[in-house]
């Protein structure tokens, strides 16, 4: 998550880059637009659209070229314009829009066991239509010598792949095989802002020199690695979710982040190329879905059946934090694992608190070390923070240090505290993350604690004359409860766009889970790290999405036939909300049960999910509908799904009947006194004959719930039945929320929505 805050330095860096070496005047006005055209009015005079683009672009500058041309995700292309320019080219006949380039950011073993794969192994198929399944991921690009993308036993690459393995620095066509059959790089917009990539630094091809492109790959989709760990730490098998899935990586993500020009250009070849699921770990910020470059690249997506997973975010807990909200989107939020690596704090006056580190290197002397806390080694107002050149090297020399967490990156503070002297660090949980803990493999002995643990340790700092502490790593331990808990980053509903579409979708595991790594950095990510790892443990809904991913192409394995929404569907309706014991999930942000606003439908349960009983589909036609509902115009229905379709003015649209899983119902508080929504849901049959009842629970206080009908009866497969709930609130007082969850039984599938109720 602070890795994030890494980038926007280098970010800010690469404009005073970009802005001084542009040797124009004009050039260094331009910015970089992706043009939504009207395909279906290009004027007879021109043979083929690109003429027709380029005559566009012409007309307004004689300097500008086509960065890219697409026509899967958009009609269109991407360009440098001028703001006049841009005005100019969008007041032409047959322009739908032009839109500025975004940039996007990354949202950064045990799991197979965790999520009962490993017990279940003979449900899922593993013969050749697994492999037949191929799953795609826009991220940082791929480390191929990785052993989770060895190819042994997986049979020749699938006839209905049609994509390529691309050429560039350092890595070569031979660098696939028959579990990595692509690889491509996307850059064009990336270099027209920030200007060339510099080939010592990052390779312009499709090699991760960041790490994060081969852990989610090889999360969704490895090849199974026996003795993986990070430092000993995790040790066990490593496998990615659909271990016999291929993988086709496409680099999109850059030091300075990821464009939606370049984003939308590799979803165009990821749909050419014939993808079945895309794996998405990037979000930008929250605007309407016709101006939302991933929005617009899921629907093309969807419309050719392939699945789109996308990481919720890490702006957590606050509420409306979430990215990925549109409805054809499946949107991941992050909990924990049963797995710890606990680390624990020893006072001087014999106290311990309980920490958690991944640190593995020289040990600490076995003896009580001085202790010093961060804000008194300093002169600088955030030397608390333990940033870059705050500390006092005389004052923290030969000691442990407490740094305060917040701002830069957990495991730069301890390399701050190293540079500075100190032989060891206690990162301090503040209110912003309580109680979550993060491990990470600290440059020196290190552990993080929790909020309340980090006062009791100051507490005694600021109250002995002569505080001291050491530290005692425990390595790994399993069976931790509860898990999961949703983690504190995860990104929170409500959905700041369409409130009456619930998200996140679900959660899955996203905290200090082990992967594939890329070899040209170490597991910090920063440059004074020399370690080279194979696998890396690192946190994030990053690295829930591709979970989800790799079940979704299970799933996809074992239901070719099935829809994007009927595999989400699945997924939702089979994921849990309590533990074993019947005790509500948690979230650690608060130590109380999380909401729908949190878990969405629950936590995966991927054995369950591939026998779903019945599931809620959706076709391209009920989304157009939904588009109308939000009252869209043609302009904006054209830009976002690339076709003339008009909104039938005798029919009524309303978003409460578009056939999502799950119920987010909102009431006026202006209205006052009764409110009533209604919302139609249609099931359809993926099991065998049976009568389903529905209940309710619990008991939802100032809302009247009900349902007609309320049993539901399937004699086959693929039969279709509706059902109206109808909502009725009481008046209650703004930003009043209640929740509950809505169950079709037939004794032997259950099928589960959840249900959030917000007065506005």
């Amino acid at each position: 998550m602070e890795v994030v805050k890494c980038f926007m330095i280098v970010l800010l860096l690469g404009f005073c880059h970009v802005s001084m070496a542009a040797p124009l005047e004009k050039e260094n006005q331009r910015k970089t637009y992706i043009v939504h055209m009207a395909k279906s009015e290009m004027p007879a005079s021109f043979q083929h659209h690109t003429h027709w683009y380029d005559s566009s672009l012409k007309s307004v500058s004689g300097s500008a070229q086509l960065l890219y041309t697409y026509d899967n995700v958009i009609h269109g292309f991407s360009t440098r314009l001028t703001n006049e320019e841009a005005e100019q080219l969008e007041s032409q006949p047959g322009i739908l829009a032009v839109l500025p380039d975004l940039r996007y950011e990354l949202h950064t073993t045990r799991t197979p066991e965790f999520l009962g794969l490993s017990k279940a192994a003979d449900l899922f198929p593993e013969s050749d239509s697994a492999s037949e399944v191929i799953i795609g991921v826009l991220d940082t690009g791929v480390w191929p010598e990785s052993k989770s993308f060895a190819d042994t036993g997986l049979g020749s690459i699938p006839r209905s792949w049609k994509g390529a393995c691309e050429s560039g620095t350092n890595f070569s066509s031979s660098n696939c095989n028959r579990k990595l059959i692509g690889a491509r790089y996307f850059a064009k917009g990336y270099e027209a802002t920030l200007g060339t990539i510099d080939e010592s630094k990052e390779s312009k091809s499709p090699r991760d020199d960041d790490g994060h492109g081969s852990h989610t790959a090889s999360t969704a989709a490895g090849s199974v690695v026996e003795g993986a760990s990070l430092f000993g730490y995790a040790q066990g098998t490593a496998r990615g979710m659909a271990t016999r899935a291929r993988v086709a990586v496409y680099k999109v993500c850059w030091i300075g982040g990821c464009f939606s020009s370049d984003i939308l250009a590799a979803m165009e070849k990821a749909i050419d190329d014939n993808v079945n699921i895309l794996s998405m770990s990037l979000g930008g910020g929250m605007s309407d879905y016709y101006r939302d470059s991933v929005a617009i690249g899921a629907f093309a997506a969807m419309e050719k059946g392939i699945l789109v997973s996308c990481s919720a975010g890490n702006a957590g807990p606050g509420p409306y934090s979430l990215s990925n909200v549109a409805p054809w989107i499946t949107t991941v939020g992050a909990g924990t694992l049963d797995r710890d690596f606990p680390a624990y704090v020893s006072l001087g006056n014999g106290r311990n608190y309980s920490g958690v580190s991944l640190y593995r290197g020289s040990p600490l002397p076995g003896k009580l070390l001085p202790f010093v806390y961060a804000g008194n080694a300093t002169n600088a107002t955030n030397g608390n923070l333990c940033m870059m050149g705050t500390l006092i090297p005389e004052k923290v020399a030969g000691k442990i240090v407490l740094c305060d967490r917040g701002m830069n990156a957990r495991v730069q503070k301890g390399a701050v505290v190293k540079a500075a002297g100190g032989v060891g660090m206690v990162l301090a949980n503040t209110a912003g993350n309580g109680e979550e803990l993060v491990a990470d493999a600290h440059l020196l002995p290190a552990t993080a604690v929790g909020q309340k643990s980090g006062d009791g340790i100051k507490n005694y700092l600021f109250s002995d004359p002569n505080p001291t502490v050491t530290i005692l790593f425990e390595g790994t331990k399993v069976g931790i409860e509860p898990s999961p808990v949703v983690a504190a980053f995860s990104s929170r509903g409500p959905n700041s766009i369409t409130s009456e579409i619930l998200k996140p979708d679900m959660i899955a595991p996203g905290v200090n889970i082990l992967a594939g790594w890329s070899g040209e950095l170490g597991p910090t990510g920063l440059a004074t790290d020399s370690r080279r790892v194979e696998f890396n443990i690192i946190s994030g809904t990053s690295m829930s999405c591709p979970h989800v991913s790799g079940l979704a192409g299970l799933l996809k394995a074992g239901h070719p036939d099935w829809s994007p929404a009927a595999i989400r569907s699945a997924l939702m309706t089979t994921a849990y909300t309590e533990y074993k014991n019947k005790q509500k999930m948690q979230d650690i942000a608060t130590g109380k049960a999380s909401t729908p606003f949190d878990h969405g439908a629950g936590h995966v349960d991927p054995v369950s999910a591939l026998n779903p009983g019945l599931v809620y589909d959706l076709t391209v036609e009920d989304y157009l509908g939904f588009l109308c509902a939000l009252n869209y115009s043609e302009f904006q229905i054209r830009s976002l799904a690339r076709r003339n379709f008009s909104c039938d003015t005798s029919k009524k649209y309303r978003v409460t009947d578009l056939n999502y899983p799950s119920f987010a119902v909102n009431f006026d508080t202006i209205m006052g006194g009764s409110n009533v929504v209604k919302y139609t849901r249609t099931l359809t049959n993926v099991g065998s004959p049976g009568t389903y009842k529905v209940s309710i629970s619990p008991e939802t206080p100032g809302v009247k719930i009900s349902i007609e009908p309320e049993t539901l009866s399937f004699s086959q497969a693929n039969e279709k039945k509706s059902y109206t709930v109808t909502f009725t609130g009481s008046s209650q007082p703004s930003n009043t929320f209640t929740f509950g969850r809505l169950e079709w039984s037939d004794g032997k599938y259950t099928v589960g929505s959840p249900i959030a109720i917000s007065w506005t």
